[in-house]
């Protein structure tokens, strides 16, 4: 029998996300790509997004008002990775996702908040000169962690 602690998790969320439609086209590659969980930060469109899949249907779906909420929350063991374009942060390209961790992205126009970035305990960034489509930057997240676990 495998162990699931083993095995590990993870969640995904924005914070703060500016429009509905990246909220249901995250969500739905969270489901696709094996997520445990999902979640929101703030009220920008917490409880309006587009999900044509149902994906709070098909797995937990958790909704925070702040961000000290969400951090005083996190599931004990999981470490917080925020994707940011921030000096501190590695390239995913050498990034080893840990195995029971919440990825955590911002919003476009405005990132993560300052508080977050100081509390999460890793910070990954993309290859990019620009800033990525929320709902793009979390896919491939999720898609570089699956690519590197064999579970």
């Amino acid at each position: 029998m495998v162990n699931n602690l083993e095995q590990g998790f993870f969640g995904i969320g924005i914070q703060n996300g500016k429009t509905p439609e990246n909220l249901g086209v995250l969500w739905r590659s969270a489901q696709n790509m094996g997520a445990s969980f999902i979640f929101t930060i703030g009220n920008r469109y917490a409880k309006q997004a587009c999900d044509t899949h149902k994906a709070v249907g098909a797995m937990p779906y958790f909704h925070y008002e702040t961000f000290d909420d969400f951090f005083n929350n996190l599931p004990k063991g999981a470490m917080l990775v925020g994707v940011e374009l921030d000096e501190k942060a590695v390239q995913l390209e050498t990034f080893t996702h840990p195995k029971r961790c919440v990825y955590l992205l911002g919003a476009e126009d405005h990132g993560m908040s300052k508080i977050a970035i100081e509390k999460s305990h890793y910070l990954v960034k993309f290859k990019s000169e620009l800033s990525l489509n929320v709902a793009v930057a979390g896919s491939i997240i999720m898609y570089d962690r699956q690519a590197k676990f064999s579970f």
